[in-house]
């Protein structure tokens, strides 16, 4: 049943995003938007069919194997149906919340999740410019949730329901949805901000679904008409053909500052304060520049 299930999902998808791809990439064509390149597409490709290696990789030997421990030792067990699947959206919406806003104010999460920032260009494949290795400890965010008594294999279909919602907020087509949808969902305004490089937008509107989570805790920003989103990194990478220094280049920023003379402590804060945390001030960190527009 939940072979099967996926099976039905995955086969249904595929053709899904193919049209609507192909829709966006023929009208902004047409229309001389200029959304799409073919460099930075087949990047996105790449960069997904790699993240979805590691996803079966680690699917089995930690999704299936940890979670289904948990899942044995769960705390509870719901048996209203309408409940089960209900909450097990509201949580695990929650527990990729929690894990994106680690991945942006961590450094070393971030250097795995910069990539999915990296393109200057907005659209639907952006969705698949996929962070190569968060399958290796993602599942860790989903360890409560099977404790709470949600089957491993449910956490994995939902996770795939509410990522292909993530995917489709990735357009400048929709400029805004209806005002009551935006006080509750994740719209692609919303998440245009979040790929912004203006310092007004960094680190904010990280839900995947809900928009009700960034509100909650401080991380939700309106997208402004006085203040354009401008796509991409602060930092832009230097242009390059290989797709492994979009991979790796923030790591190997990282290995430059390990290298200072410095403290040990201070060099674990190099590893594990923000993105842009420096001990002199030669950098900052997304709050300090925010500090400066004031």
């Amino acid at each position: 049943m939940h072979s099967s299930r996926e099976a039905i999902f995955i086969l249904f998808s595929i053709p899904f995003y193919s049209i609507l791809i192909g829709a966006e990439i023929l009208m902004s064509n047409w229309q001389q938007r200029q959304y799409y390149s073919l460099k930075s597409t087949l990047e996105n490709v790449f960069f997904t069919l790699l993240n979805a290696g590691m996803d079966l990789l680690f699917r089995v030997l930690f999704y299936v194997a940890v979670l289904i421990w948990c899942y044995q030792h769960r705390f509870f067990k719901i048996e209203n149906n309408y409940c089960y699947w209900i909450l097990l959206f509201i949580l695990e919406d929650l527990a990729f919340y929690v894990e994106h806003r680690v991945d942006h104010y961590c450094r070393v999460f971030w250097a795995v999740h910069v990539t999915h920032h990296s393109s200057e260009e907005y659209n639907l494949t952006t969705g698949f410019r996929s962070s190569v290795f968060q399958p290796v400890y993602r599942f860790i965010y989903f360890i409560p949730v099977a404790l709470m008594g949600f089957d491993p294999l449910d956490i994995i279909f939902m996770y795939s329901l509410t990522q292909t919602y993530g995917i489709l907020v990735h357009t400048q087509y929709i400029k805004k949805m209806p005002r009551w949808f935006e006080v509750f969902f994740v719209s692609p305004s919303h998440h245009r901000v979040h790929h912004a490089s203006n310092i007004r937008y960094l680190d904010k509107n990280m839900g995947m679904c809900l928009i009700i989570w960034d509100k909650l805790f401080g991380t939700f920003q309106e997208e402004l008409e006085q203040d354009p989103v401008k796509y991409g990194l602060t930092k832009p990478i230097a242009k390059t053909n290989n797709p492994f220094k979009l991979i790796f280049h923030e790591w190997q920023a990282i290995g430059k500052d390990l290298k200072k003379n410095i403290s040990f402590s201070t060099k674990l804060k190099y590893l594990f304060m923000p993105p842009g945390w420096s001990h002199d001030g030669s950098s900052k960190t997304a709050d300090e520049l925010r500090k400066d527009l004031i």
